[in-house]
């Protein structure tokens, strides 16, 4: 039987006042393009400035996940041209990011298992795009909103788990009040990098990335349709290339946006508008007492 390895990227919108580079308030309702500042529209000259209230929900977000906490950090610039980026690049984190080598635990079948995380890093959301027949209009408002990516390690080992997983980071963001991760809203967001192999001592397959999931129970769906795509692939010997598909839920099945030939070249480099960022033990333990009883222990 083929075994599939798993590893979920989650991107999830902070509940702060205001952006984390700007003044522009962070408010999912308000009518289109009237949250914006000329830093969000991507202005030259002006200069960003780090909300220090998204650093404090980050901690909290280290301290439920068990992170290790980088305490000397600094933003990076991922380059890239789209046009829901007015910039050209993104402010993120790349070689430090604020929280390292954490994990959950869910309960699959009456037994625990751990999901290590890799890392979870802060960086800003981009325009929402809304598409209208031929012309595609972009919301300013969710631009500059302050987001955390947490990516696991590709230790998950089926469906079942990675919905699980999903259910717990949801249970504990809300519980820490991070975040109100409504997914229908776009606060928080799931893409899967799924592929399978014949044993788990093989090398990991070839893989395939499931962009911009919309609900907990499609991750659980989509997943196992790509895992029903790829084993059809194997059991006939045909090979395929890296790619991007996204979930259709009219066609229930995942579907094909691109074939990745070359990897993407985002040419980071340190971001020269926002200094160093050197964390005190007394931040890190003011946001750890931040935290309400979270699920488990309230169970």
């Amino acid at each position: 039987m083929l075994k599939p390895t798993i590893g979920i990227e989650v991107h999830v919108e902070l509940k702060s006042n205001a952006k984390v580079y700007s003044t522009g308030k962070n408010d999912f309702k308000s009518p289109a393009n009237t949250n914006m500042t000329l830093i969000d529209l991507g202005y030259p000259g002006t200069l960003p400035k780090l909300n220090q209230e998204v650093i404090h929900m980050a901690l909290k977000a280290c301290h439920a996940m068990h992170f290790h906490i980088n305490k000397r950090m600094h933003f990076d610039r991922k380059n890239y041209f789209y046009p829901d980026n007015p910039k050209n690049y993104q402010i993120t984190q790349f070689n430090t990011p604020i929280g390292c080598n954490g994990y959950v635990l869910i309960e699959v079948d009456g037994c625990e298992k751990k999901i290590e995380i890799e890392e979870m890093h802060i960086e800003e959301d981009t325009c929402k795009s809304a598409h209208r027949g031929n012309v595609t209009l972009l919301d300013f408002n969710r631009a500059g909103v302050p987001l955390i990516e947490i990516v696991t390690k590709p230790c998950i080992s089926s469906s079942v788990e990675a919905r699980l997983y999903i259910e717990k980071l949801r249970e504990l963001l809300l519980y820490s009040d991070i975040s109100d991760c409504k997914m229908e809203e776009g606060s928080m967001r799931c893409d899967a990098n799924v592929s399978i192999r014949k044993r788990e001592t093989d090398p990991f397959g070839t893989k395939a990335e499931i962009k911009n999931i919309g609900s907990i129970s499609n991750v659980s769906l989509s997943i196992e349709k790509e895992i029903e795509r790829q084993s059809k692939l194997y059991d006939n010997n045909e090979e395929f290339l890296p790619q991007t598909r996204r979930f259709d839920s009219k066609l229930n099945d995942t579907v094909l946006m691109r074939v990745k030939e070359t990897g993407n070249d985002y040419r980071y480099f340190p971001e020269p508008d926002i200094p160093f960022i050197h964390l005190s033990d007394e931040d890190i333990l003011e946001a750890s007492k931040d935290i309400p009883m979270l699920p488990d222990e309230r169970r």
